[in-house]
């Protein structure tokens, strides 16, 4: 097992039992104290992020990663289902695996998921998906005298406050960061 002082962004720990993804580590000497890493990490999980302090010389397990980007399939009662392109393998997630991300994911959409050990724990998405506008009521002739928007519900259910001459059944690009209106697609 590697040292703390080994431990890098990115990589997945072992910490109380369970899988943490490291997104932040310092290594500091503090005058003449012992030197010390800092550790900002988050619990793949519950998706609660925590601060640990470890000794340089506490041995820490990283656990054997692997992302593959798979095309999302379909939803069907609280399950999510994406499939591998290269073999076809069908993987299925829960809603509470997913979380927010289930509000942006559109037949077809690819996205990585990060496996740990064989098991798939994180969705990352990409910074912006193309997703359909299924519900949208009509501007108001006239009301442009400034930046007035409306919202609009999307195919996966998200509301999003778009501009008043986006009509239903377009296509627009939305930041997955903050759900928030790009552009039309």
């Amino acid at each position: 097992m590697p040292a703390a002082n080994d431990i890098r962004k990115g990589q997945v720990i072992k910490f109380n039992n369970e899988p943490h993804l490291v997104m932040e580590t310092q290594h500091r000497t503090p005058g003449n104290l012992r030197a010390f890493v800092q550790i900002k990490m988050r619990n793949l999980r519950y998706g609660k992020a925590l601060d640990q302090r470890f000794a340089s010389t506490d041995t820490i397990e990283v656990l054997p990663t692997d992302k593959r980007t798979l095309e999302f399939s379909y939803a069907d009662r609280g399950t999510y289902a994406f499939i591998d392109p290269e073999t076809f393998d069908q993987i299925e997630l829960s809603e509470q695996q997913l979380g927010d991300a289930k509000n942006y994911l559109a037949p077809g959409g690819k996205v990585d998921i990060l496996f740990v050990d064989g098991n798939p724990l994180n969705v990352e998405l990409p910074s912006a998906v193309a997703l359909k506008i299924a519900e949208s009521a009509d501007g108001i002739k006239g009301d442009t005298a400034s930046n007035v928007q409306k919202p609009a519900t999307l195919e996966t259910g998200l509301v999003v406050q778009v501009p008043l001459f986006i009509k239903e059944g377009e296509v627009i690009r939305v930041s997955t960061a903050d759900g928030t209106y790009l552009g039309r697609n």
